[in-house]
């Protein structure tokens, strides 16, 4: 499912028009990521969790020639889906 096809569902489900949704969607999406920028992780309850990790700086190797590189330190998003959420997904619904 792309963007526009959750605007879709979404809309559809909440009889919101898909212009109102699309402006819910975006929100909520710069929302969440203004948070984790500014290092908060965000929790919502029956869904997941997402937050901020970080990895150090390594050293790695080239796959065509082997030889030594450094990769640099950095950050990235983890996403912890609910126990609820795993559960509907092991159960297929």
């Amino acid at each position: 499912m792309n963007k526009t096809e959750l605007i879709n569902a979404v809309a559809a489900k909440s009889g919101l028009s898909k212009i109102a949704t699309a402006e819910v969607v975006d929100a909520l999406l710069d929302t969440l990521k203004d948070a984790l920028v500014q290092g908060h992780a965000v929790q919502l309850m029956g869904f997941g969790n997402f937050e901020i990790t970080e990895h150090a700086a390594r050293e790695g190797r080239n796959p065509a020639t082997g030889a030594p590189l450094k990769i640099a330190a950095k950050k990235s998003v983890k996403f912890k889906p609910s126990k609820a959420w795993n559960e509907a997904v092991a159960s297929g619904g």
